[in-house]
């Protein structure tokens, strides 16, 4: 892999790149992932990123749900054995 000197700045993020710096100082791009203007990763279409506290397809609620039905049926074994 031959050794580029780094951009003047980022292109990734544009900020200053110190001269002889191995990755940029903000985003952390470096030699192998943002010295040049194109990603490897331009041009594929990848799933647009989930909102905070979203899991992907329900998954999530999902679980939870299944958990829920296992204790309520628990607890109501439970009572009618008069363990609880």
């Amino acid at each position: 892999m031959s050794k580029e000197r780094a951009p003047d700045h980022c292109a990734i993020c544009g900020a200053e790149i110190p001269r002889q710096a191995h990755a940029c100082p903000e985003c952390g791009a470096d030699e192998r992932t943002g010295w040049r203007e194109q990603s490897i990763y331009d041009g594929l279409d990848l799933p647009e990123a989930d909102a905070p506290g979203e899991s992907p397809s329900g998954k999530g609620t999902l679980i939870w749900q299944v958990t829920g039905l296992v204790l309520l049926v628990l607890t109501g074994w439970l009572l009618l054995r008069g363990r609880f």
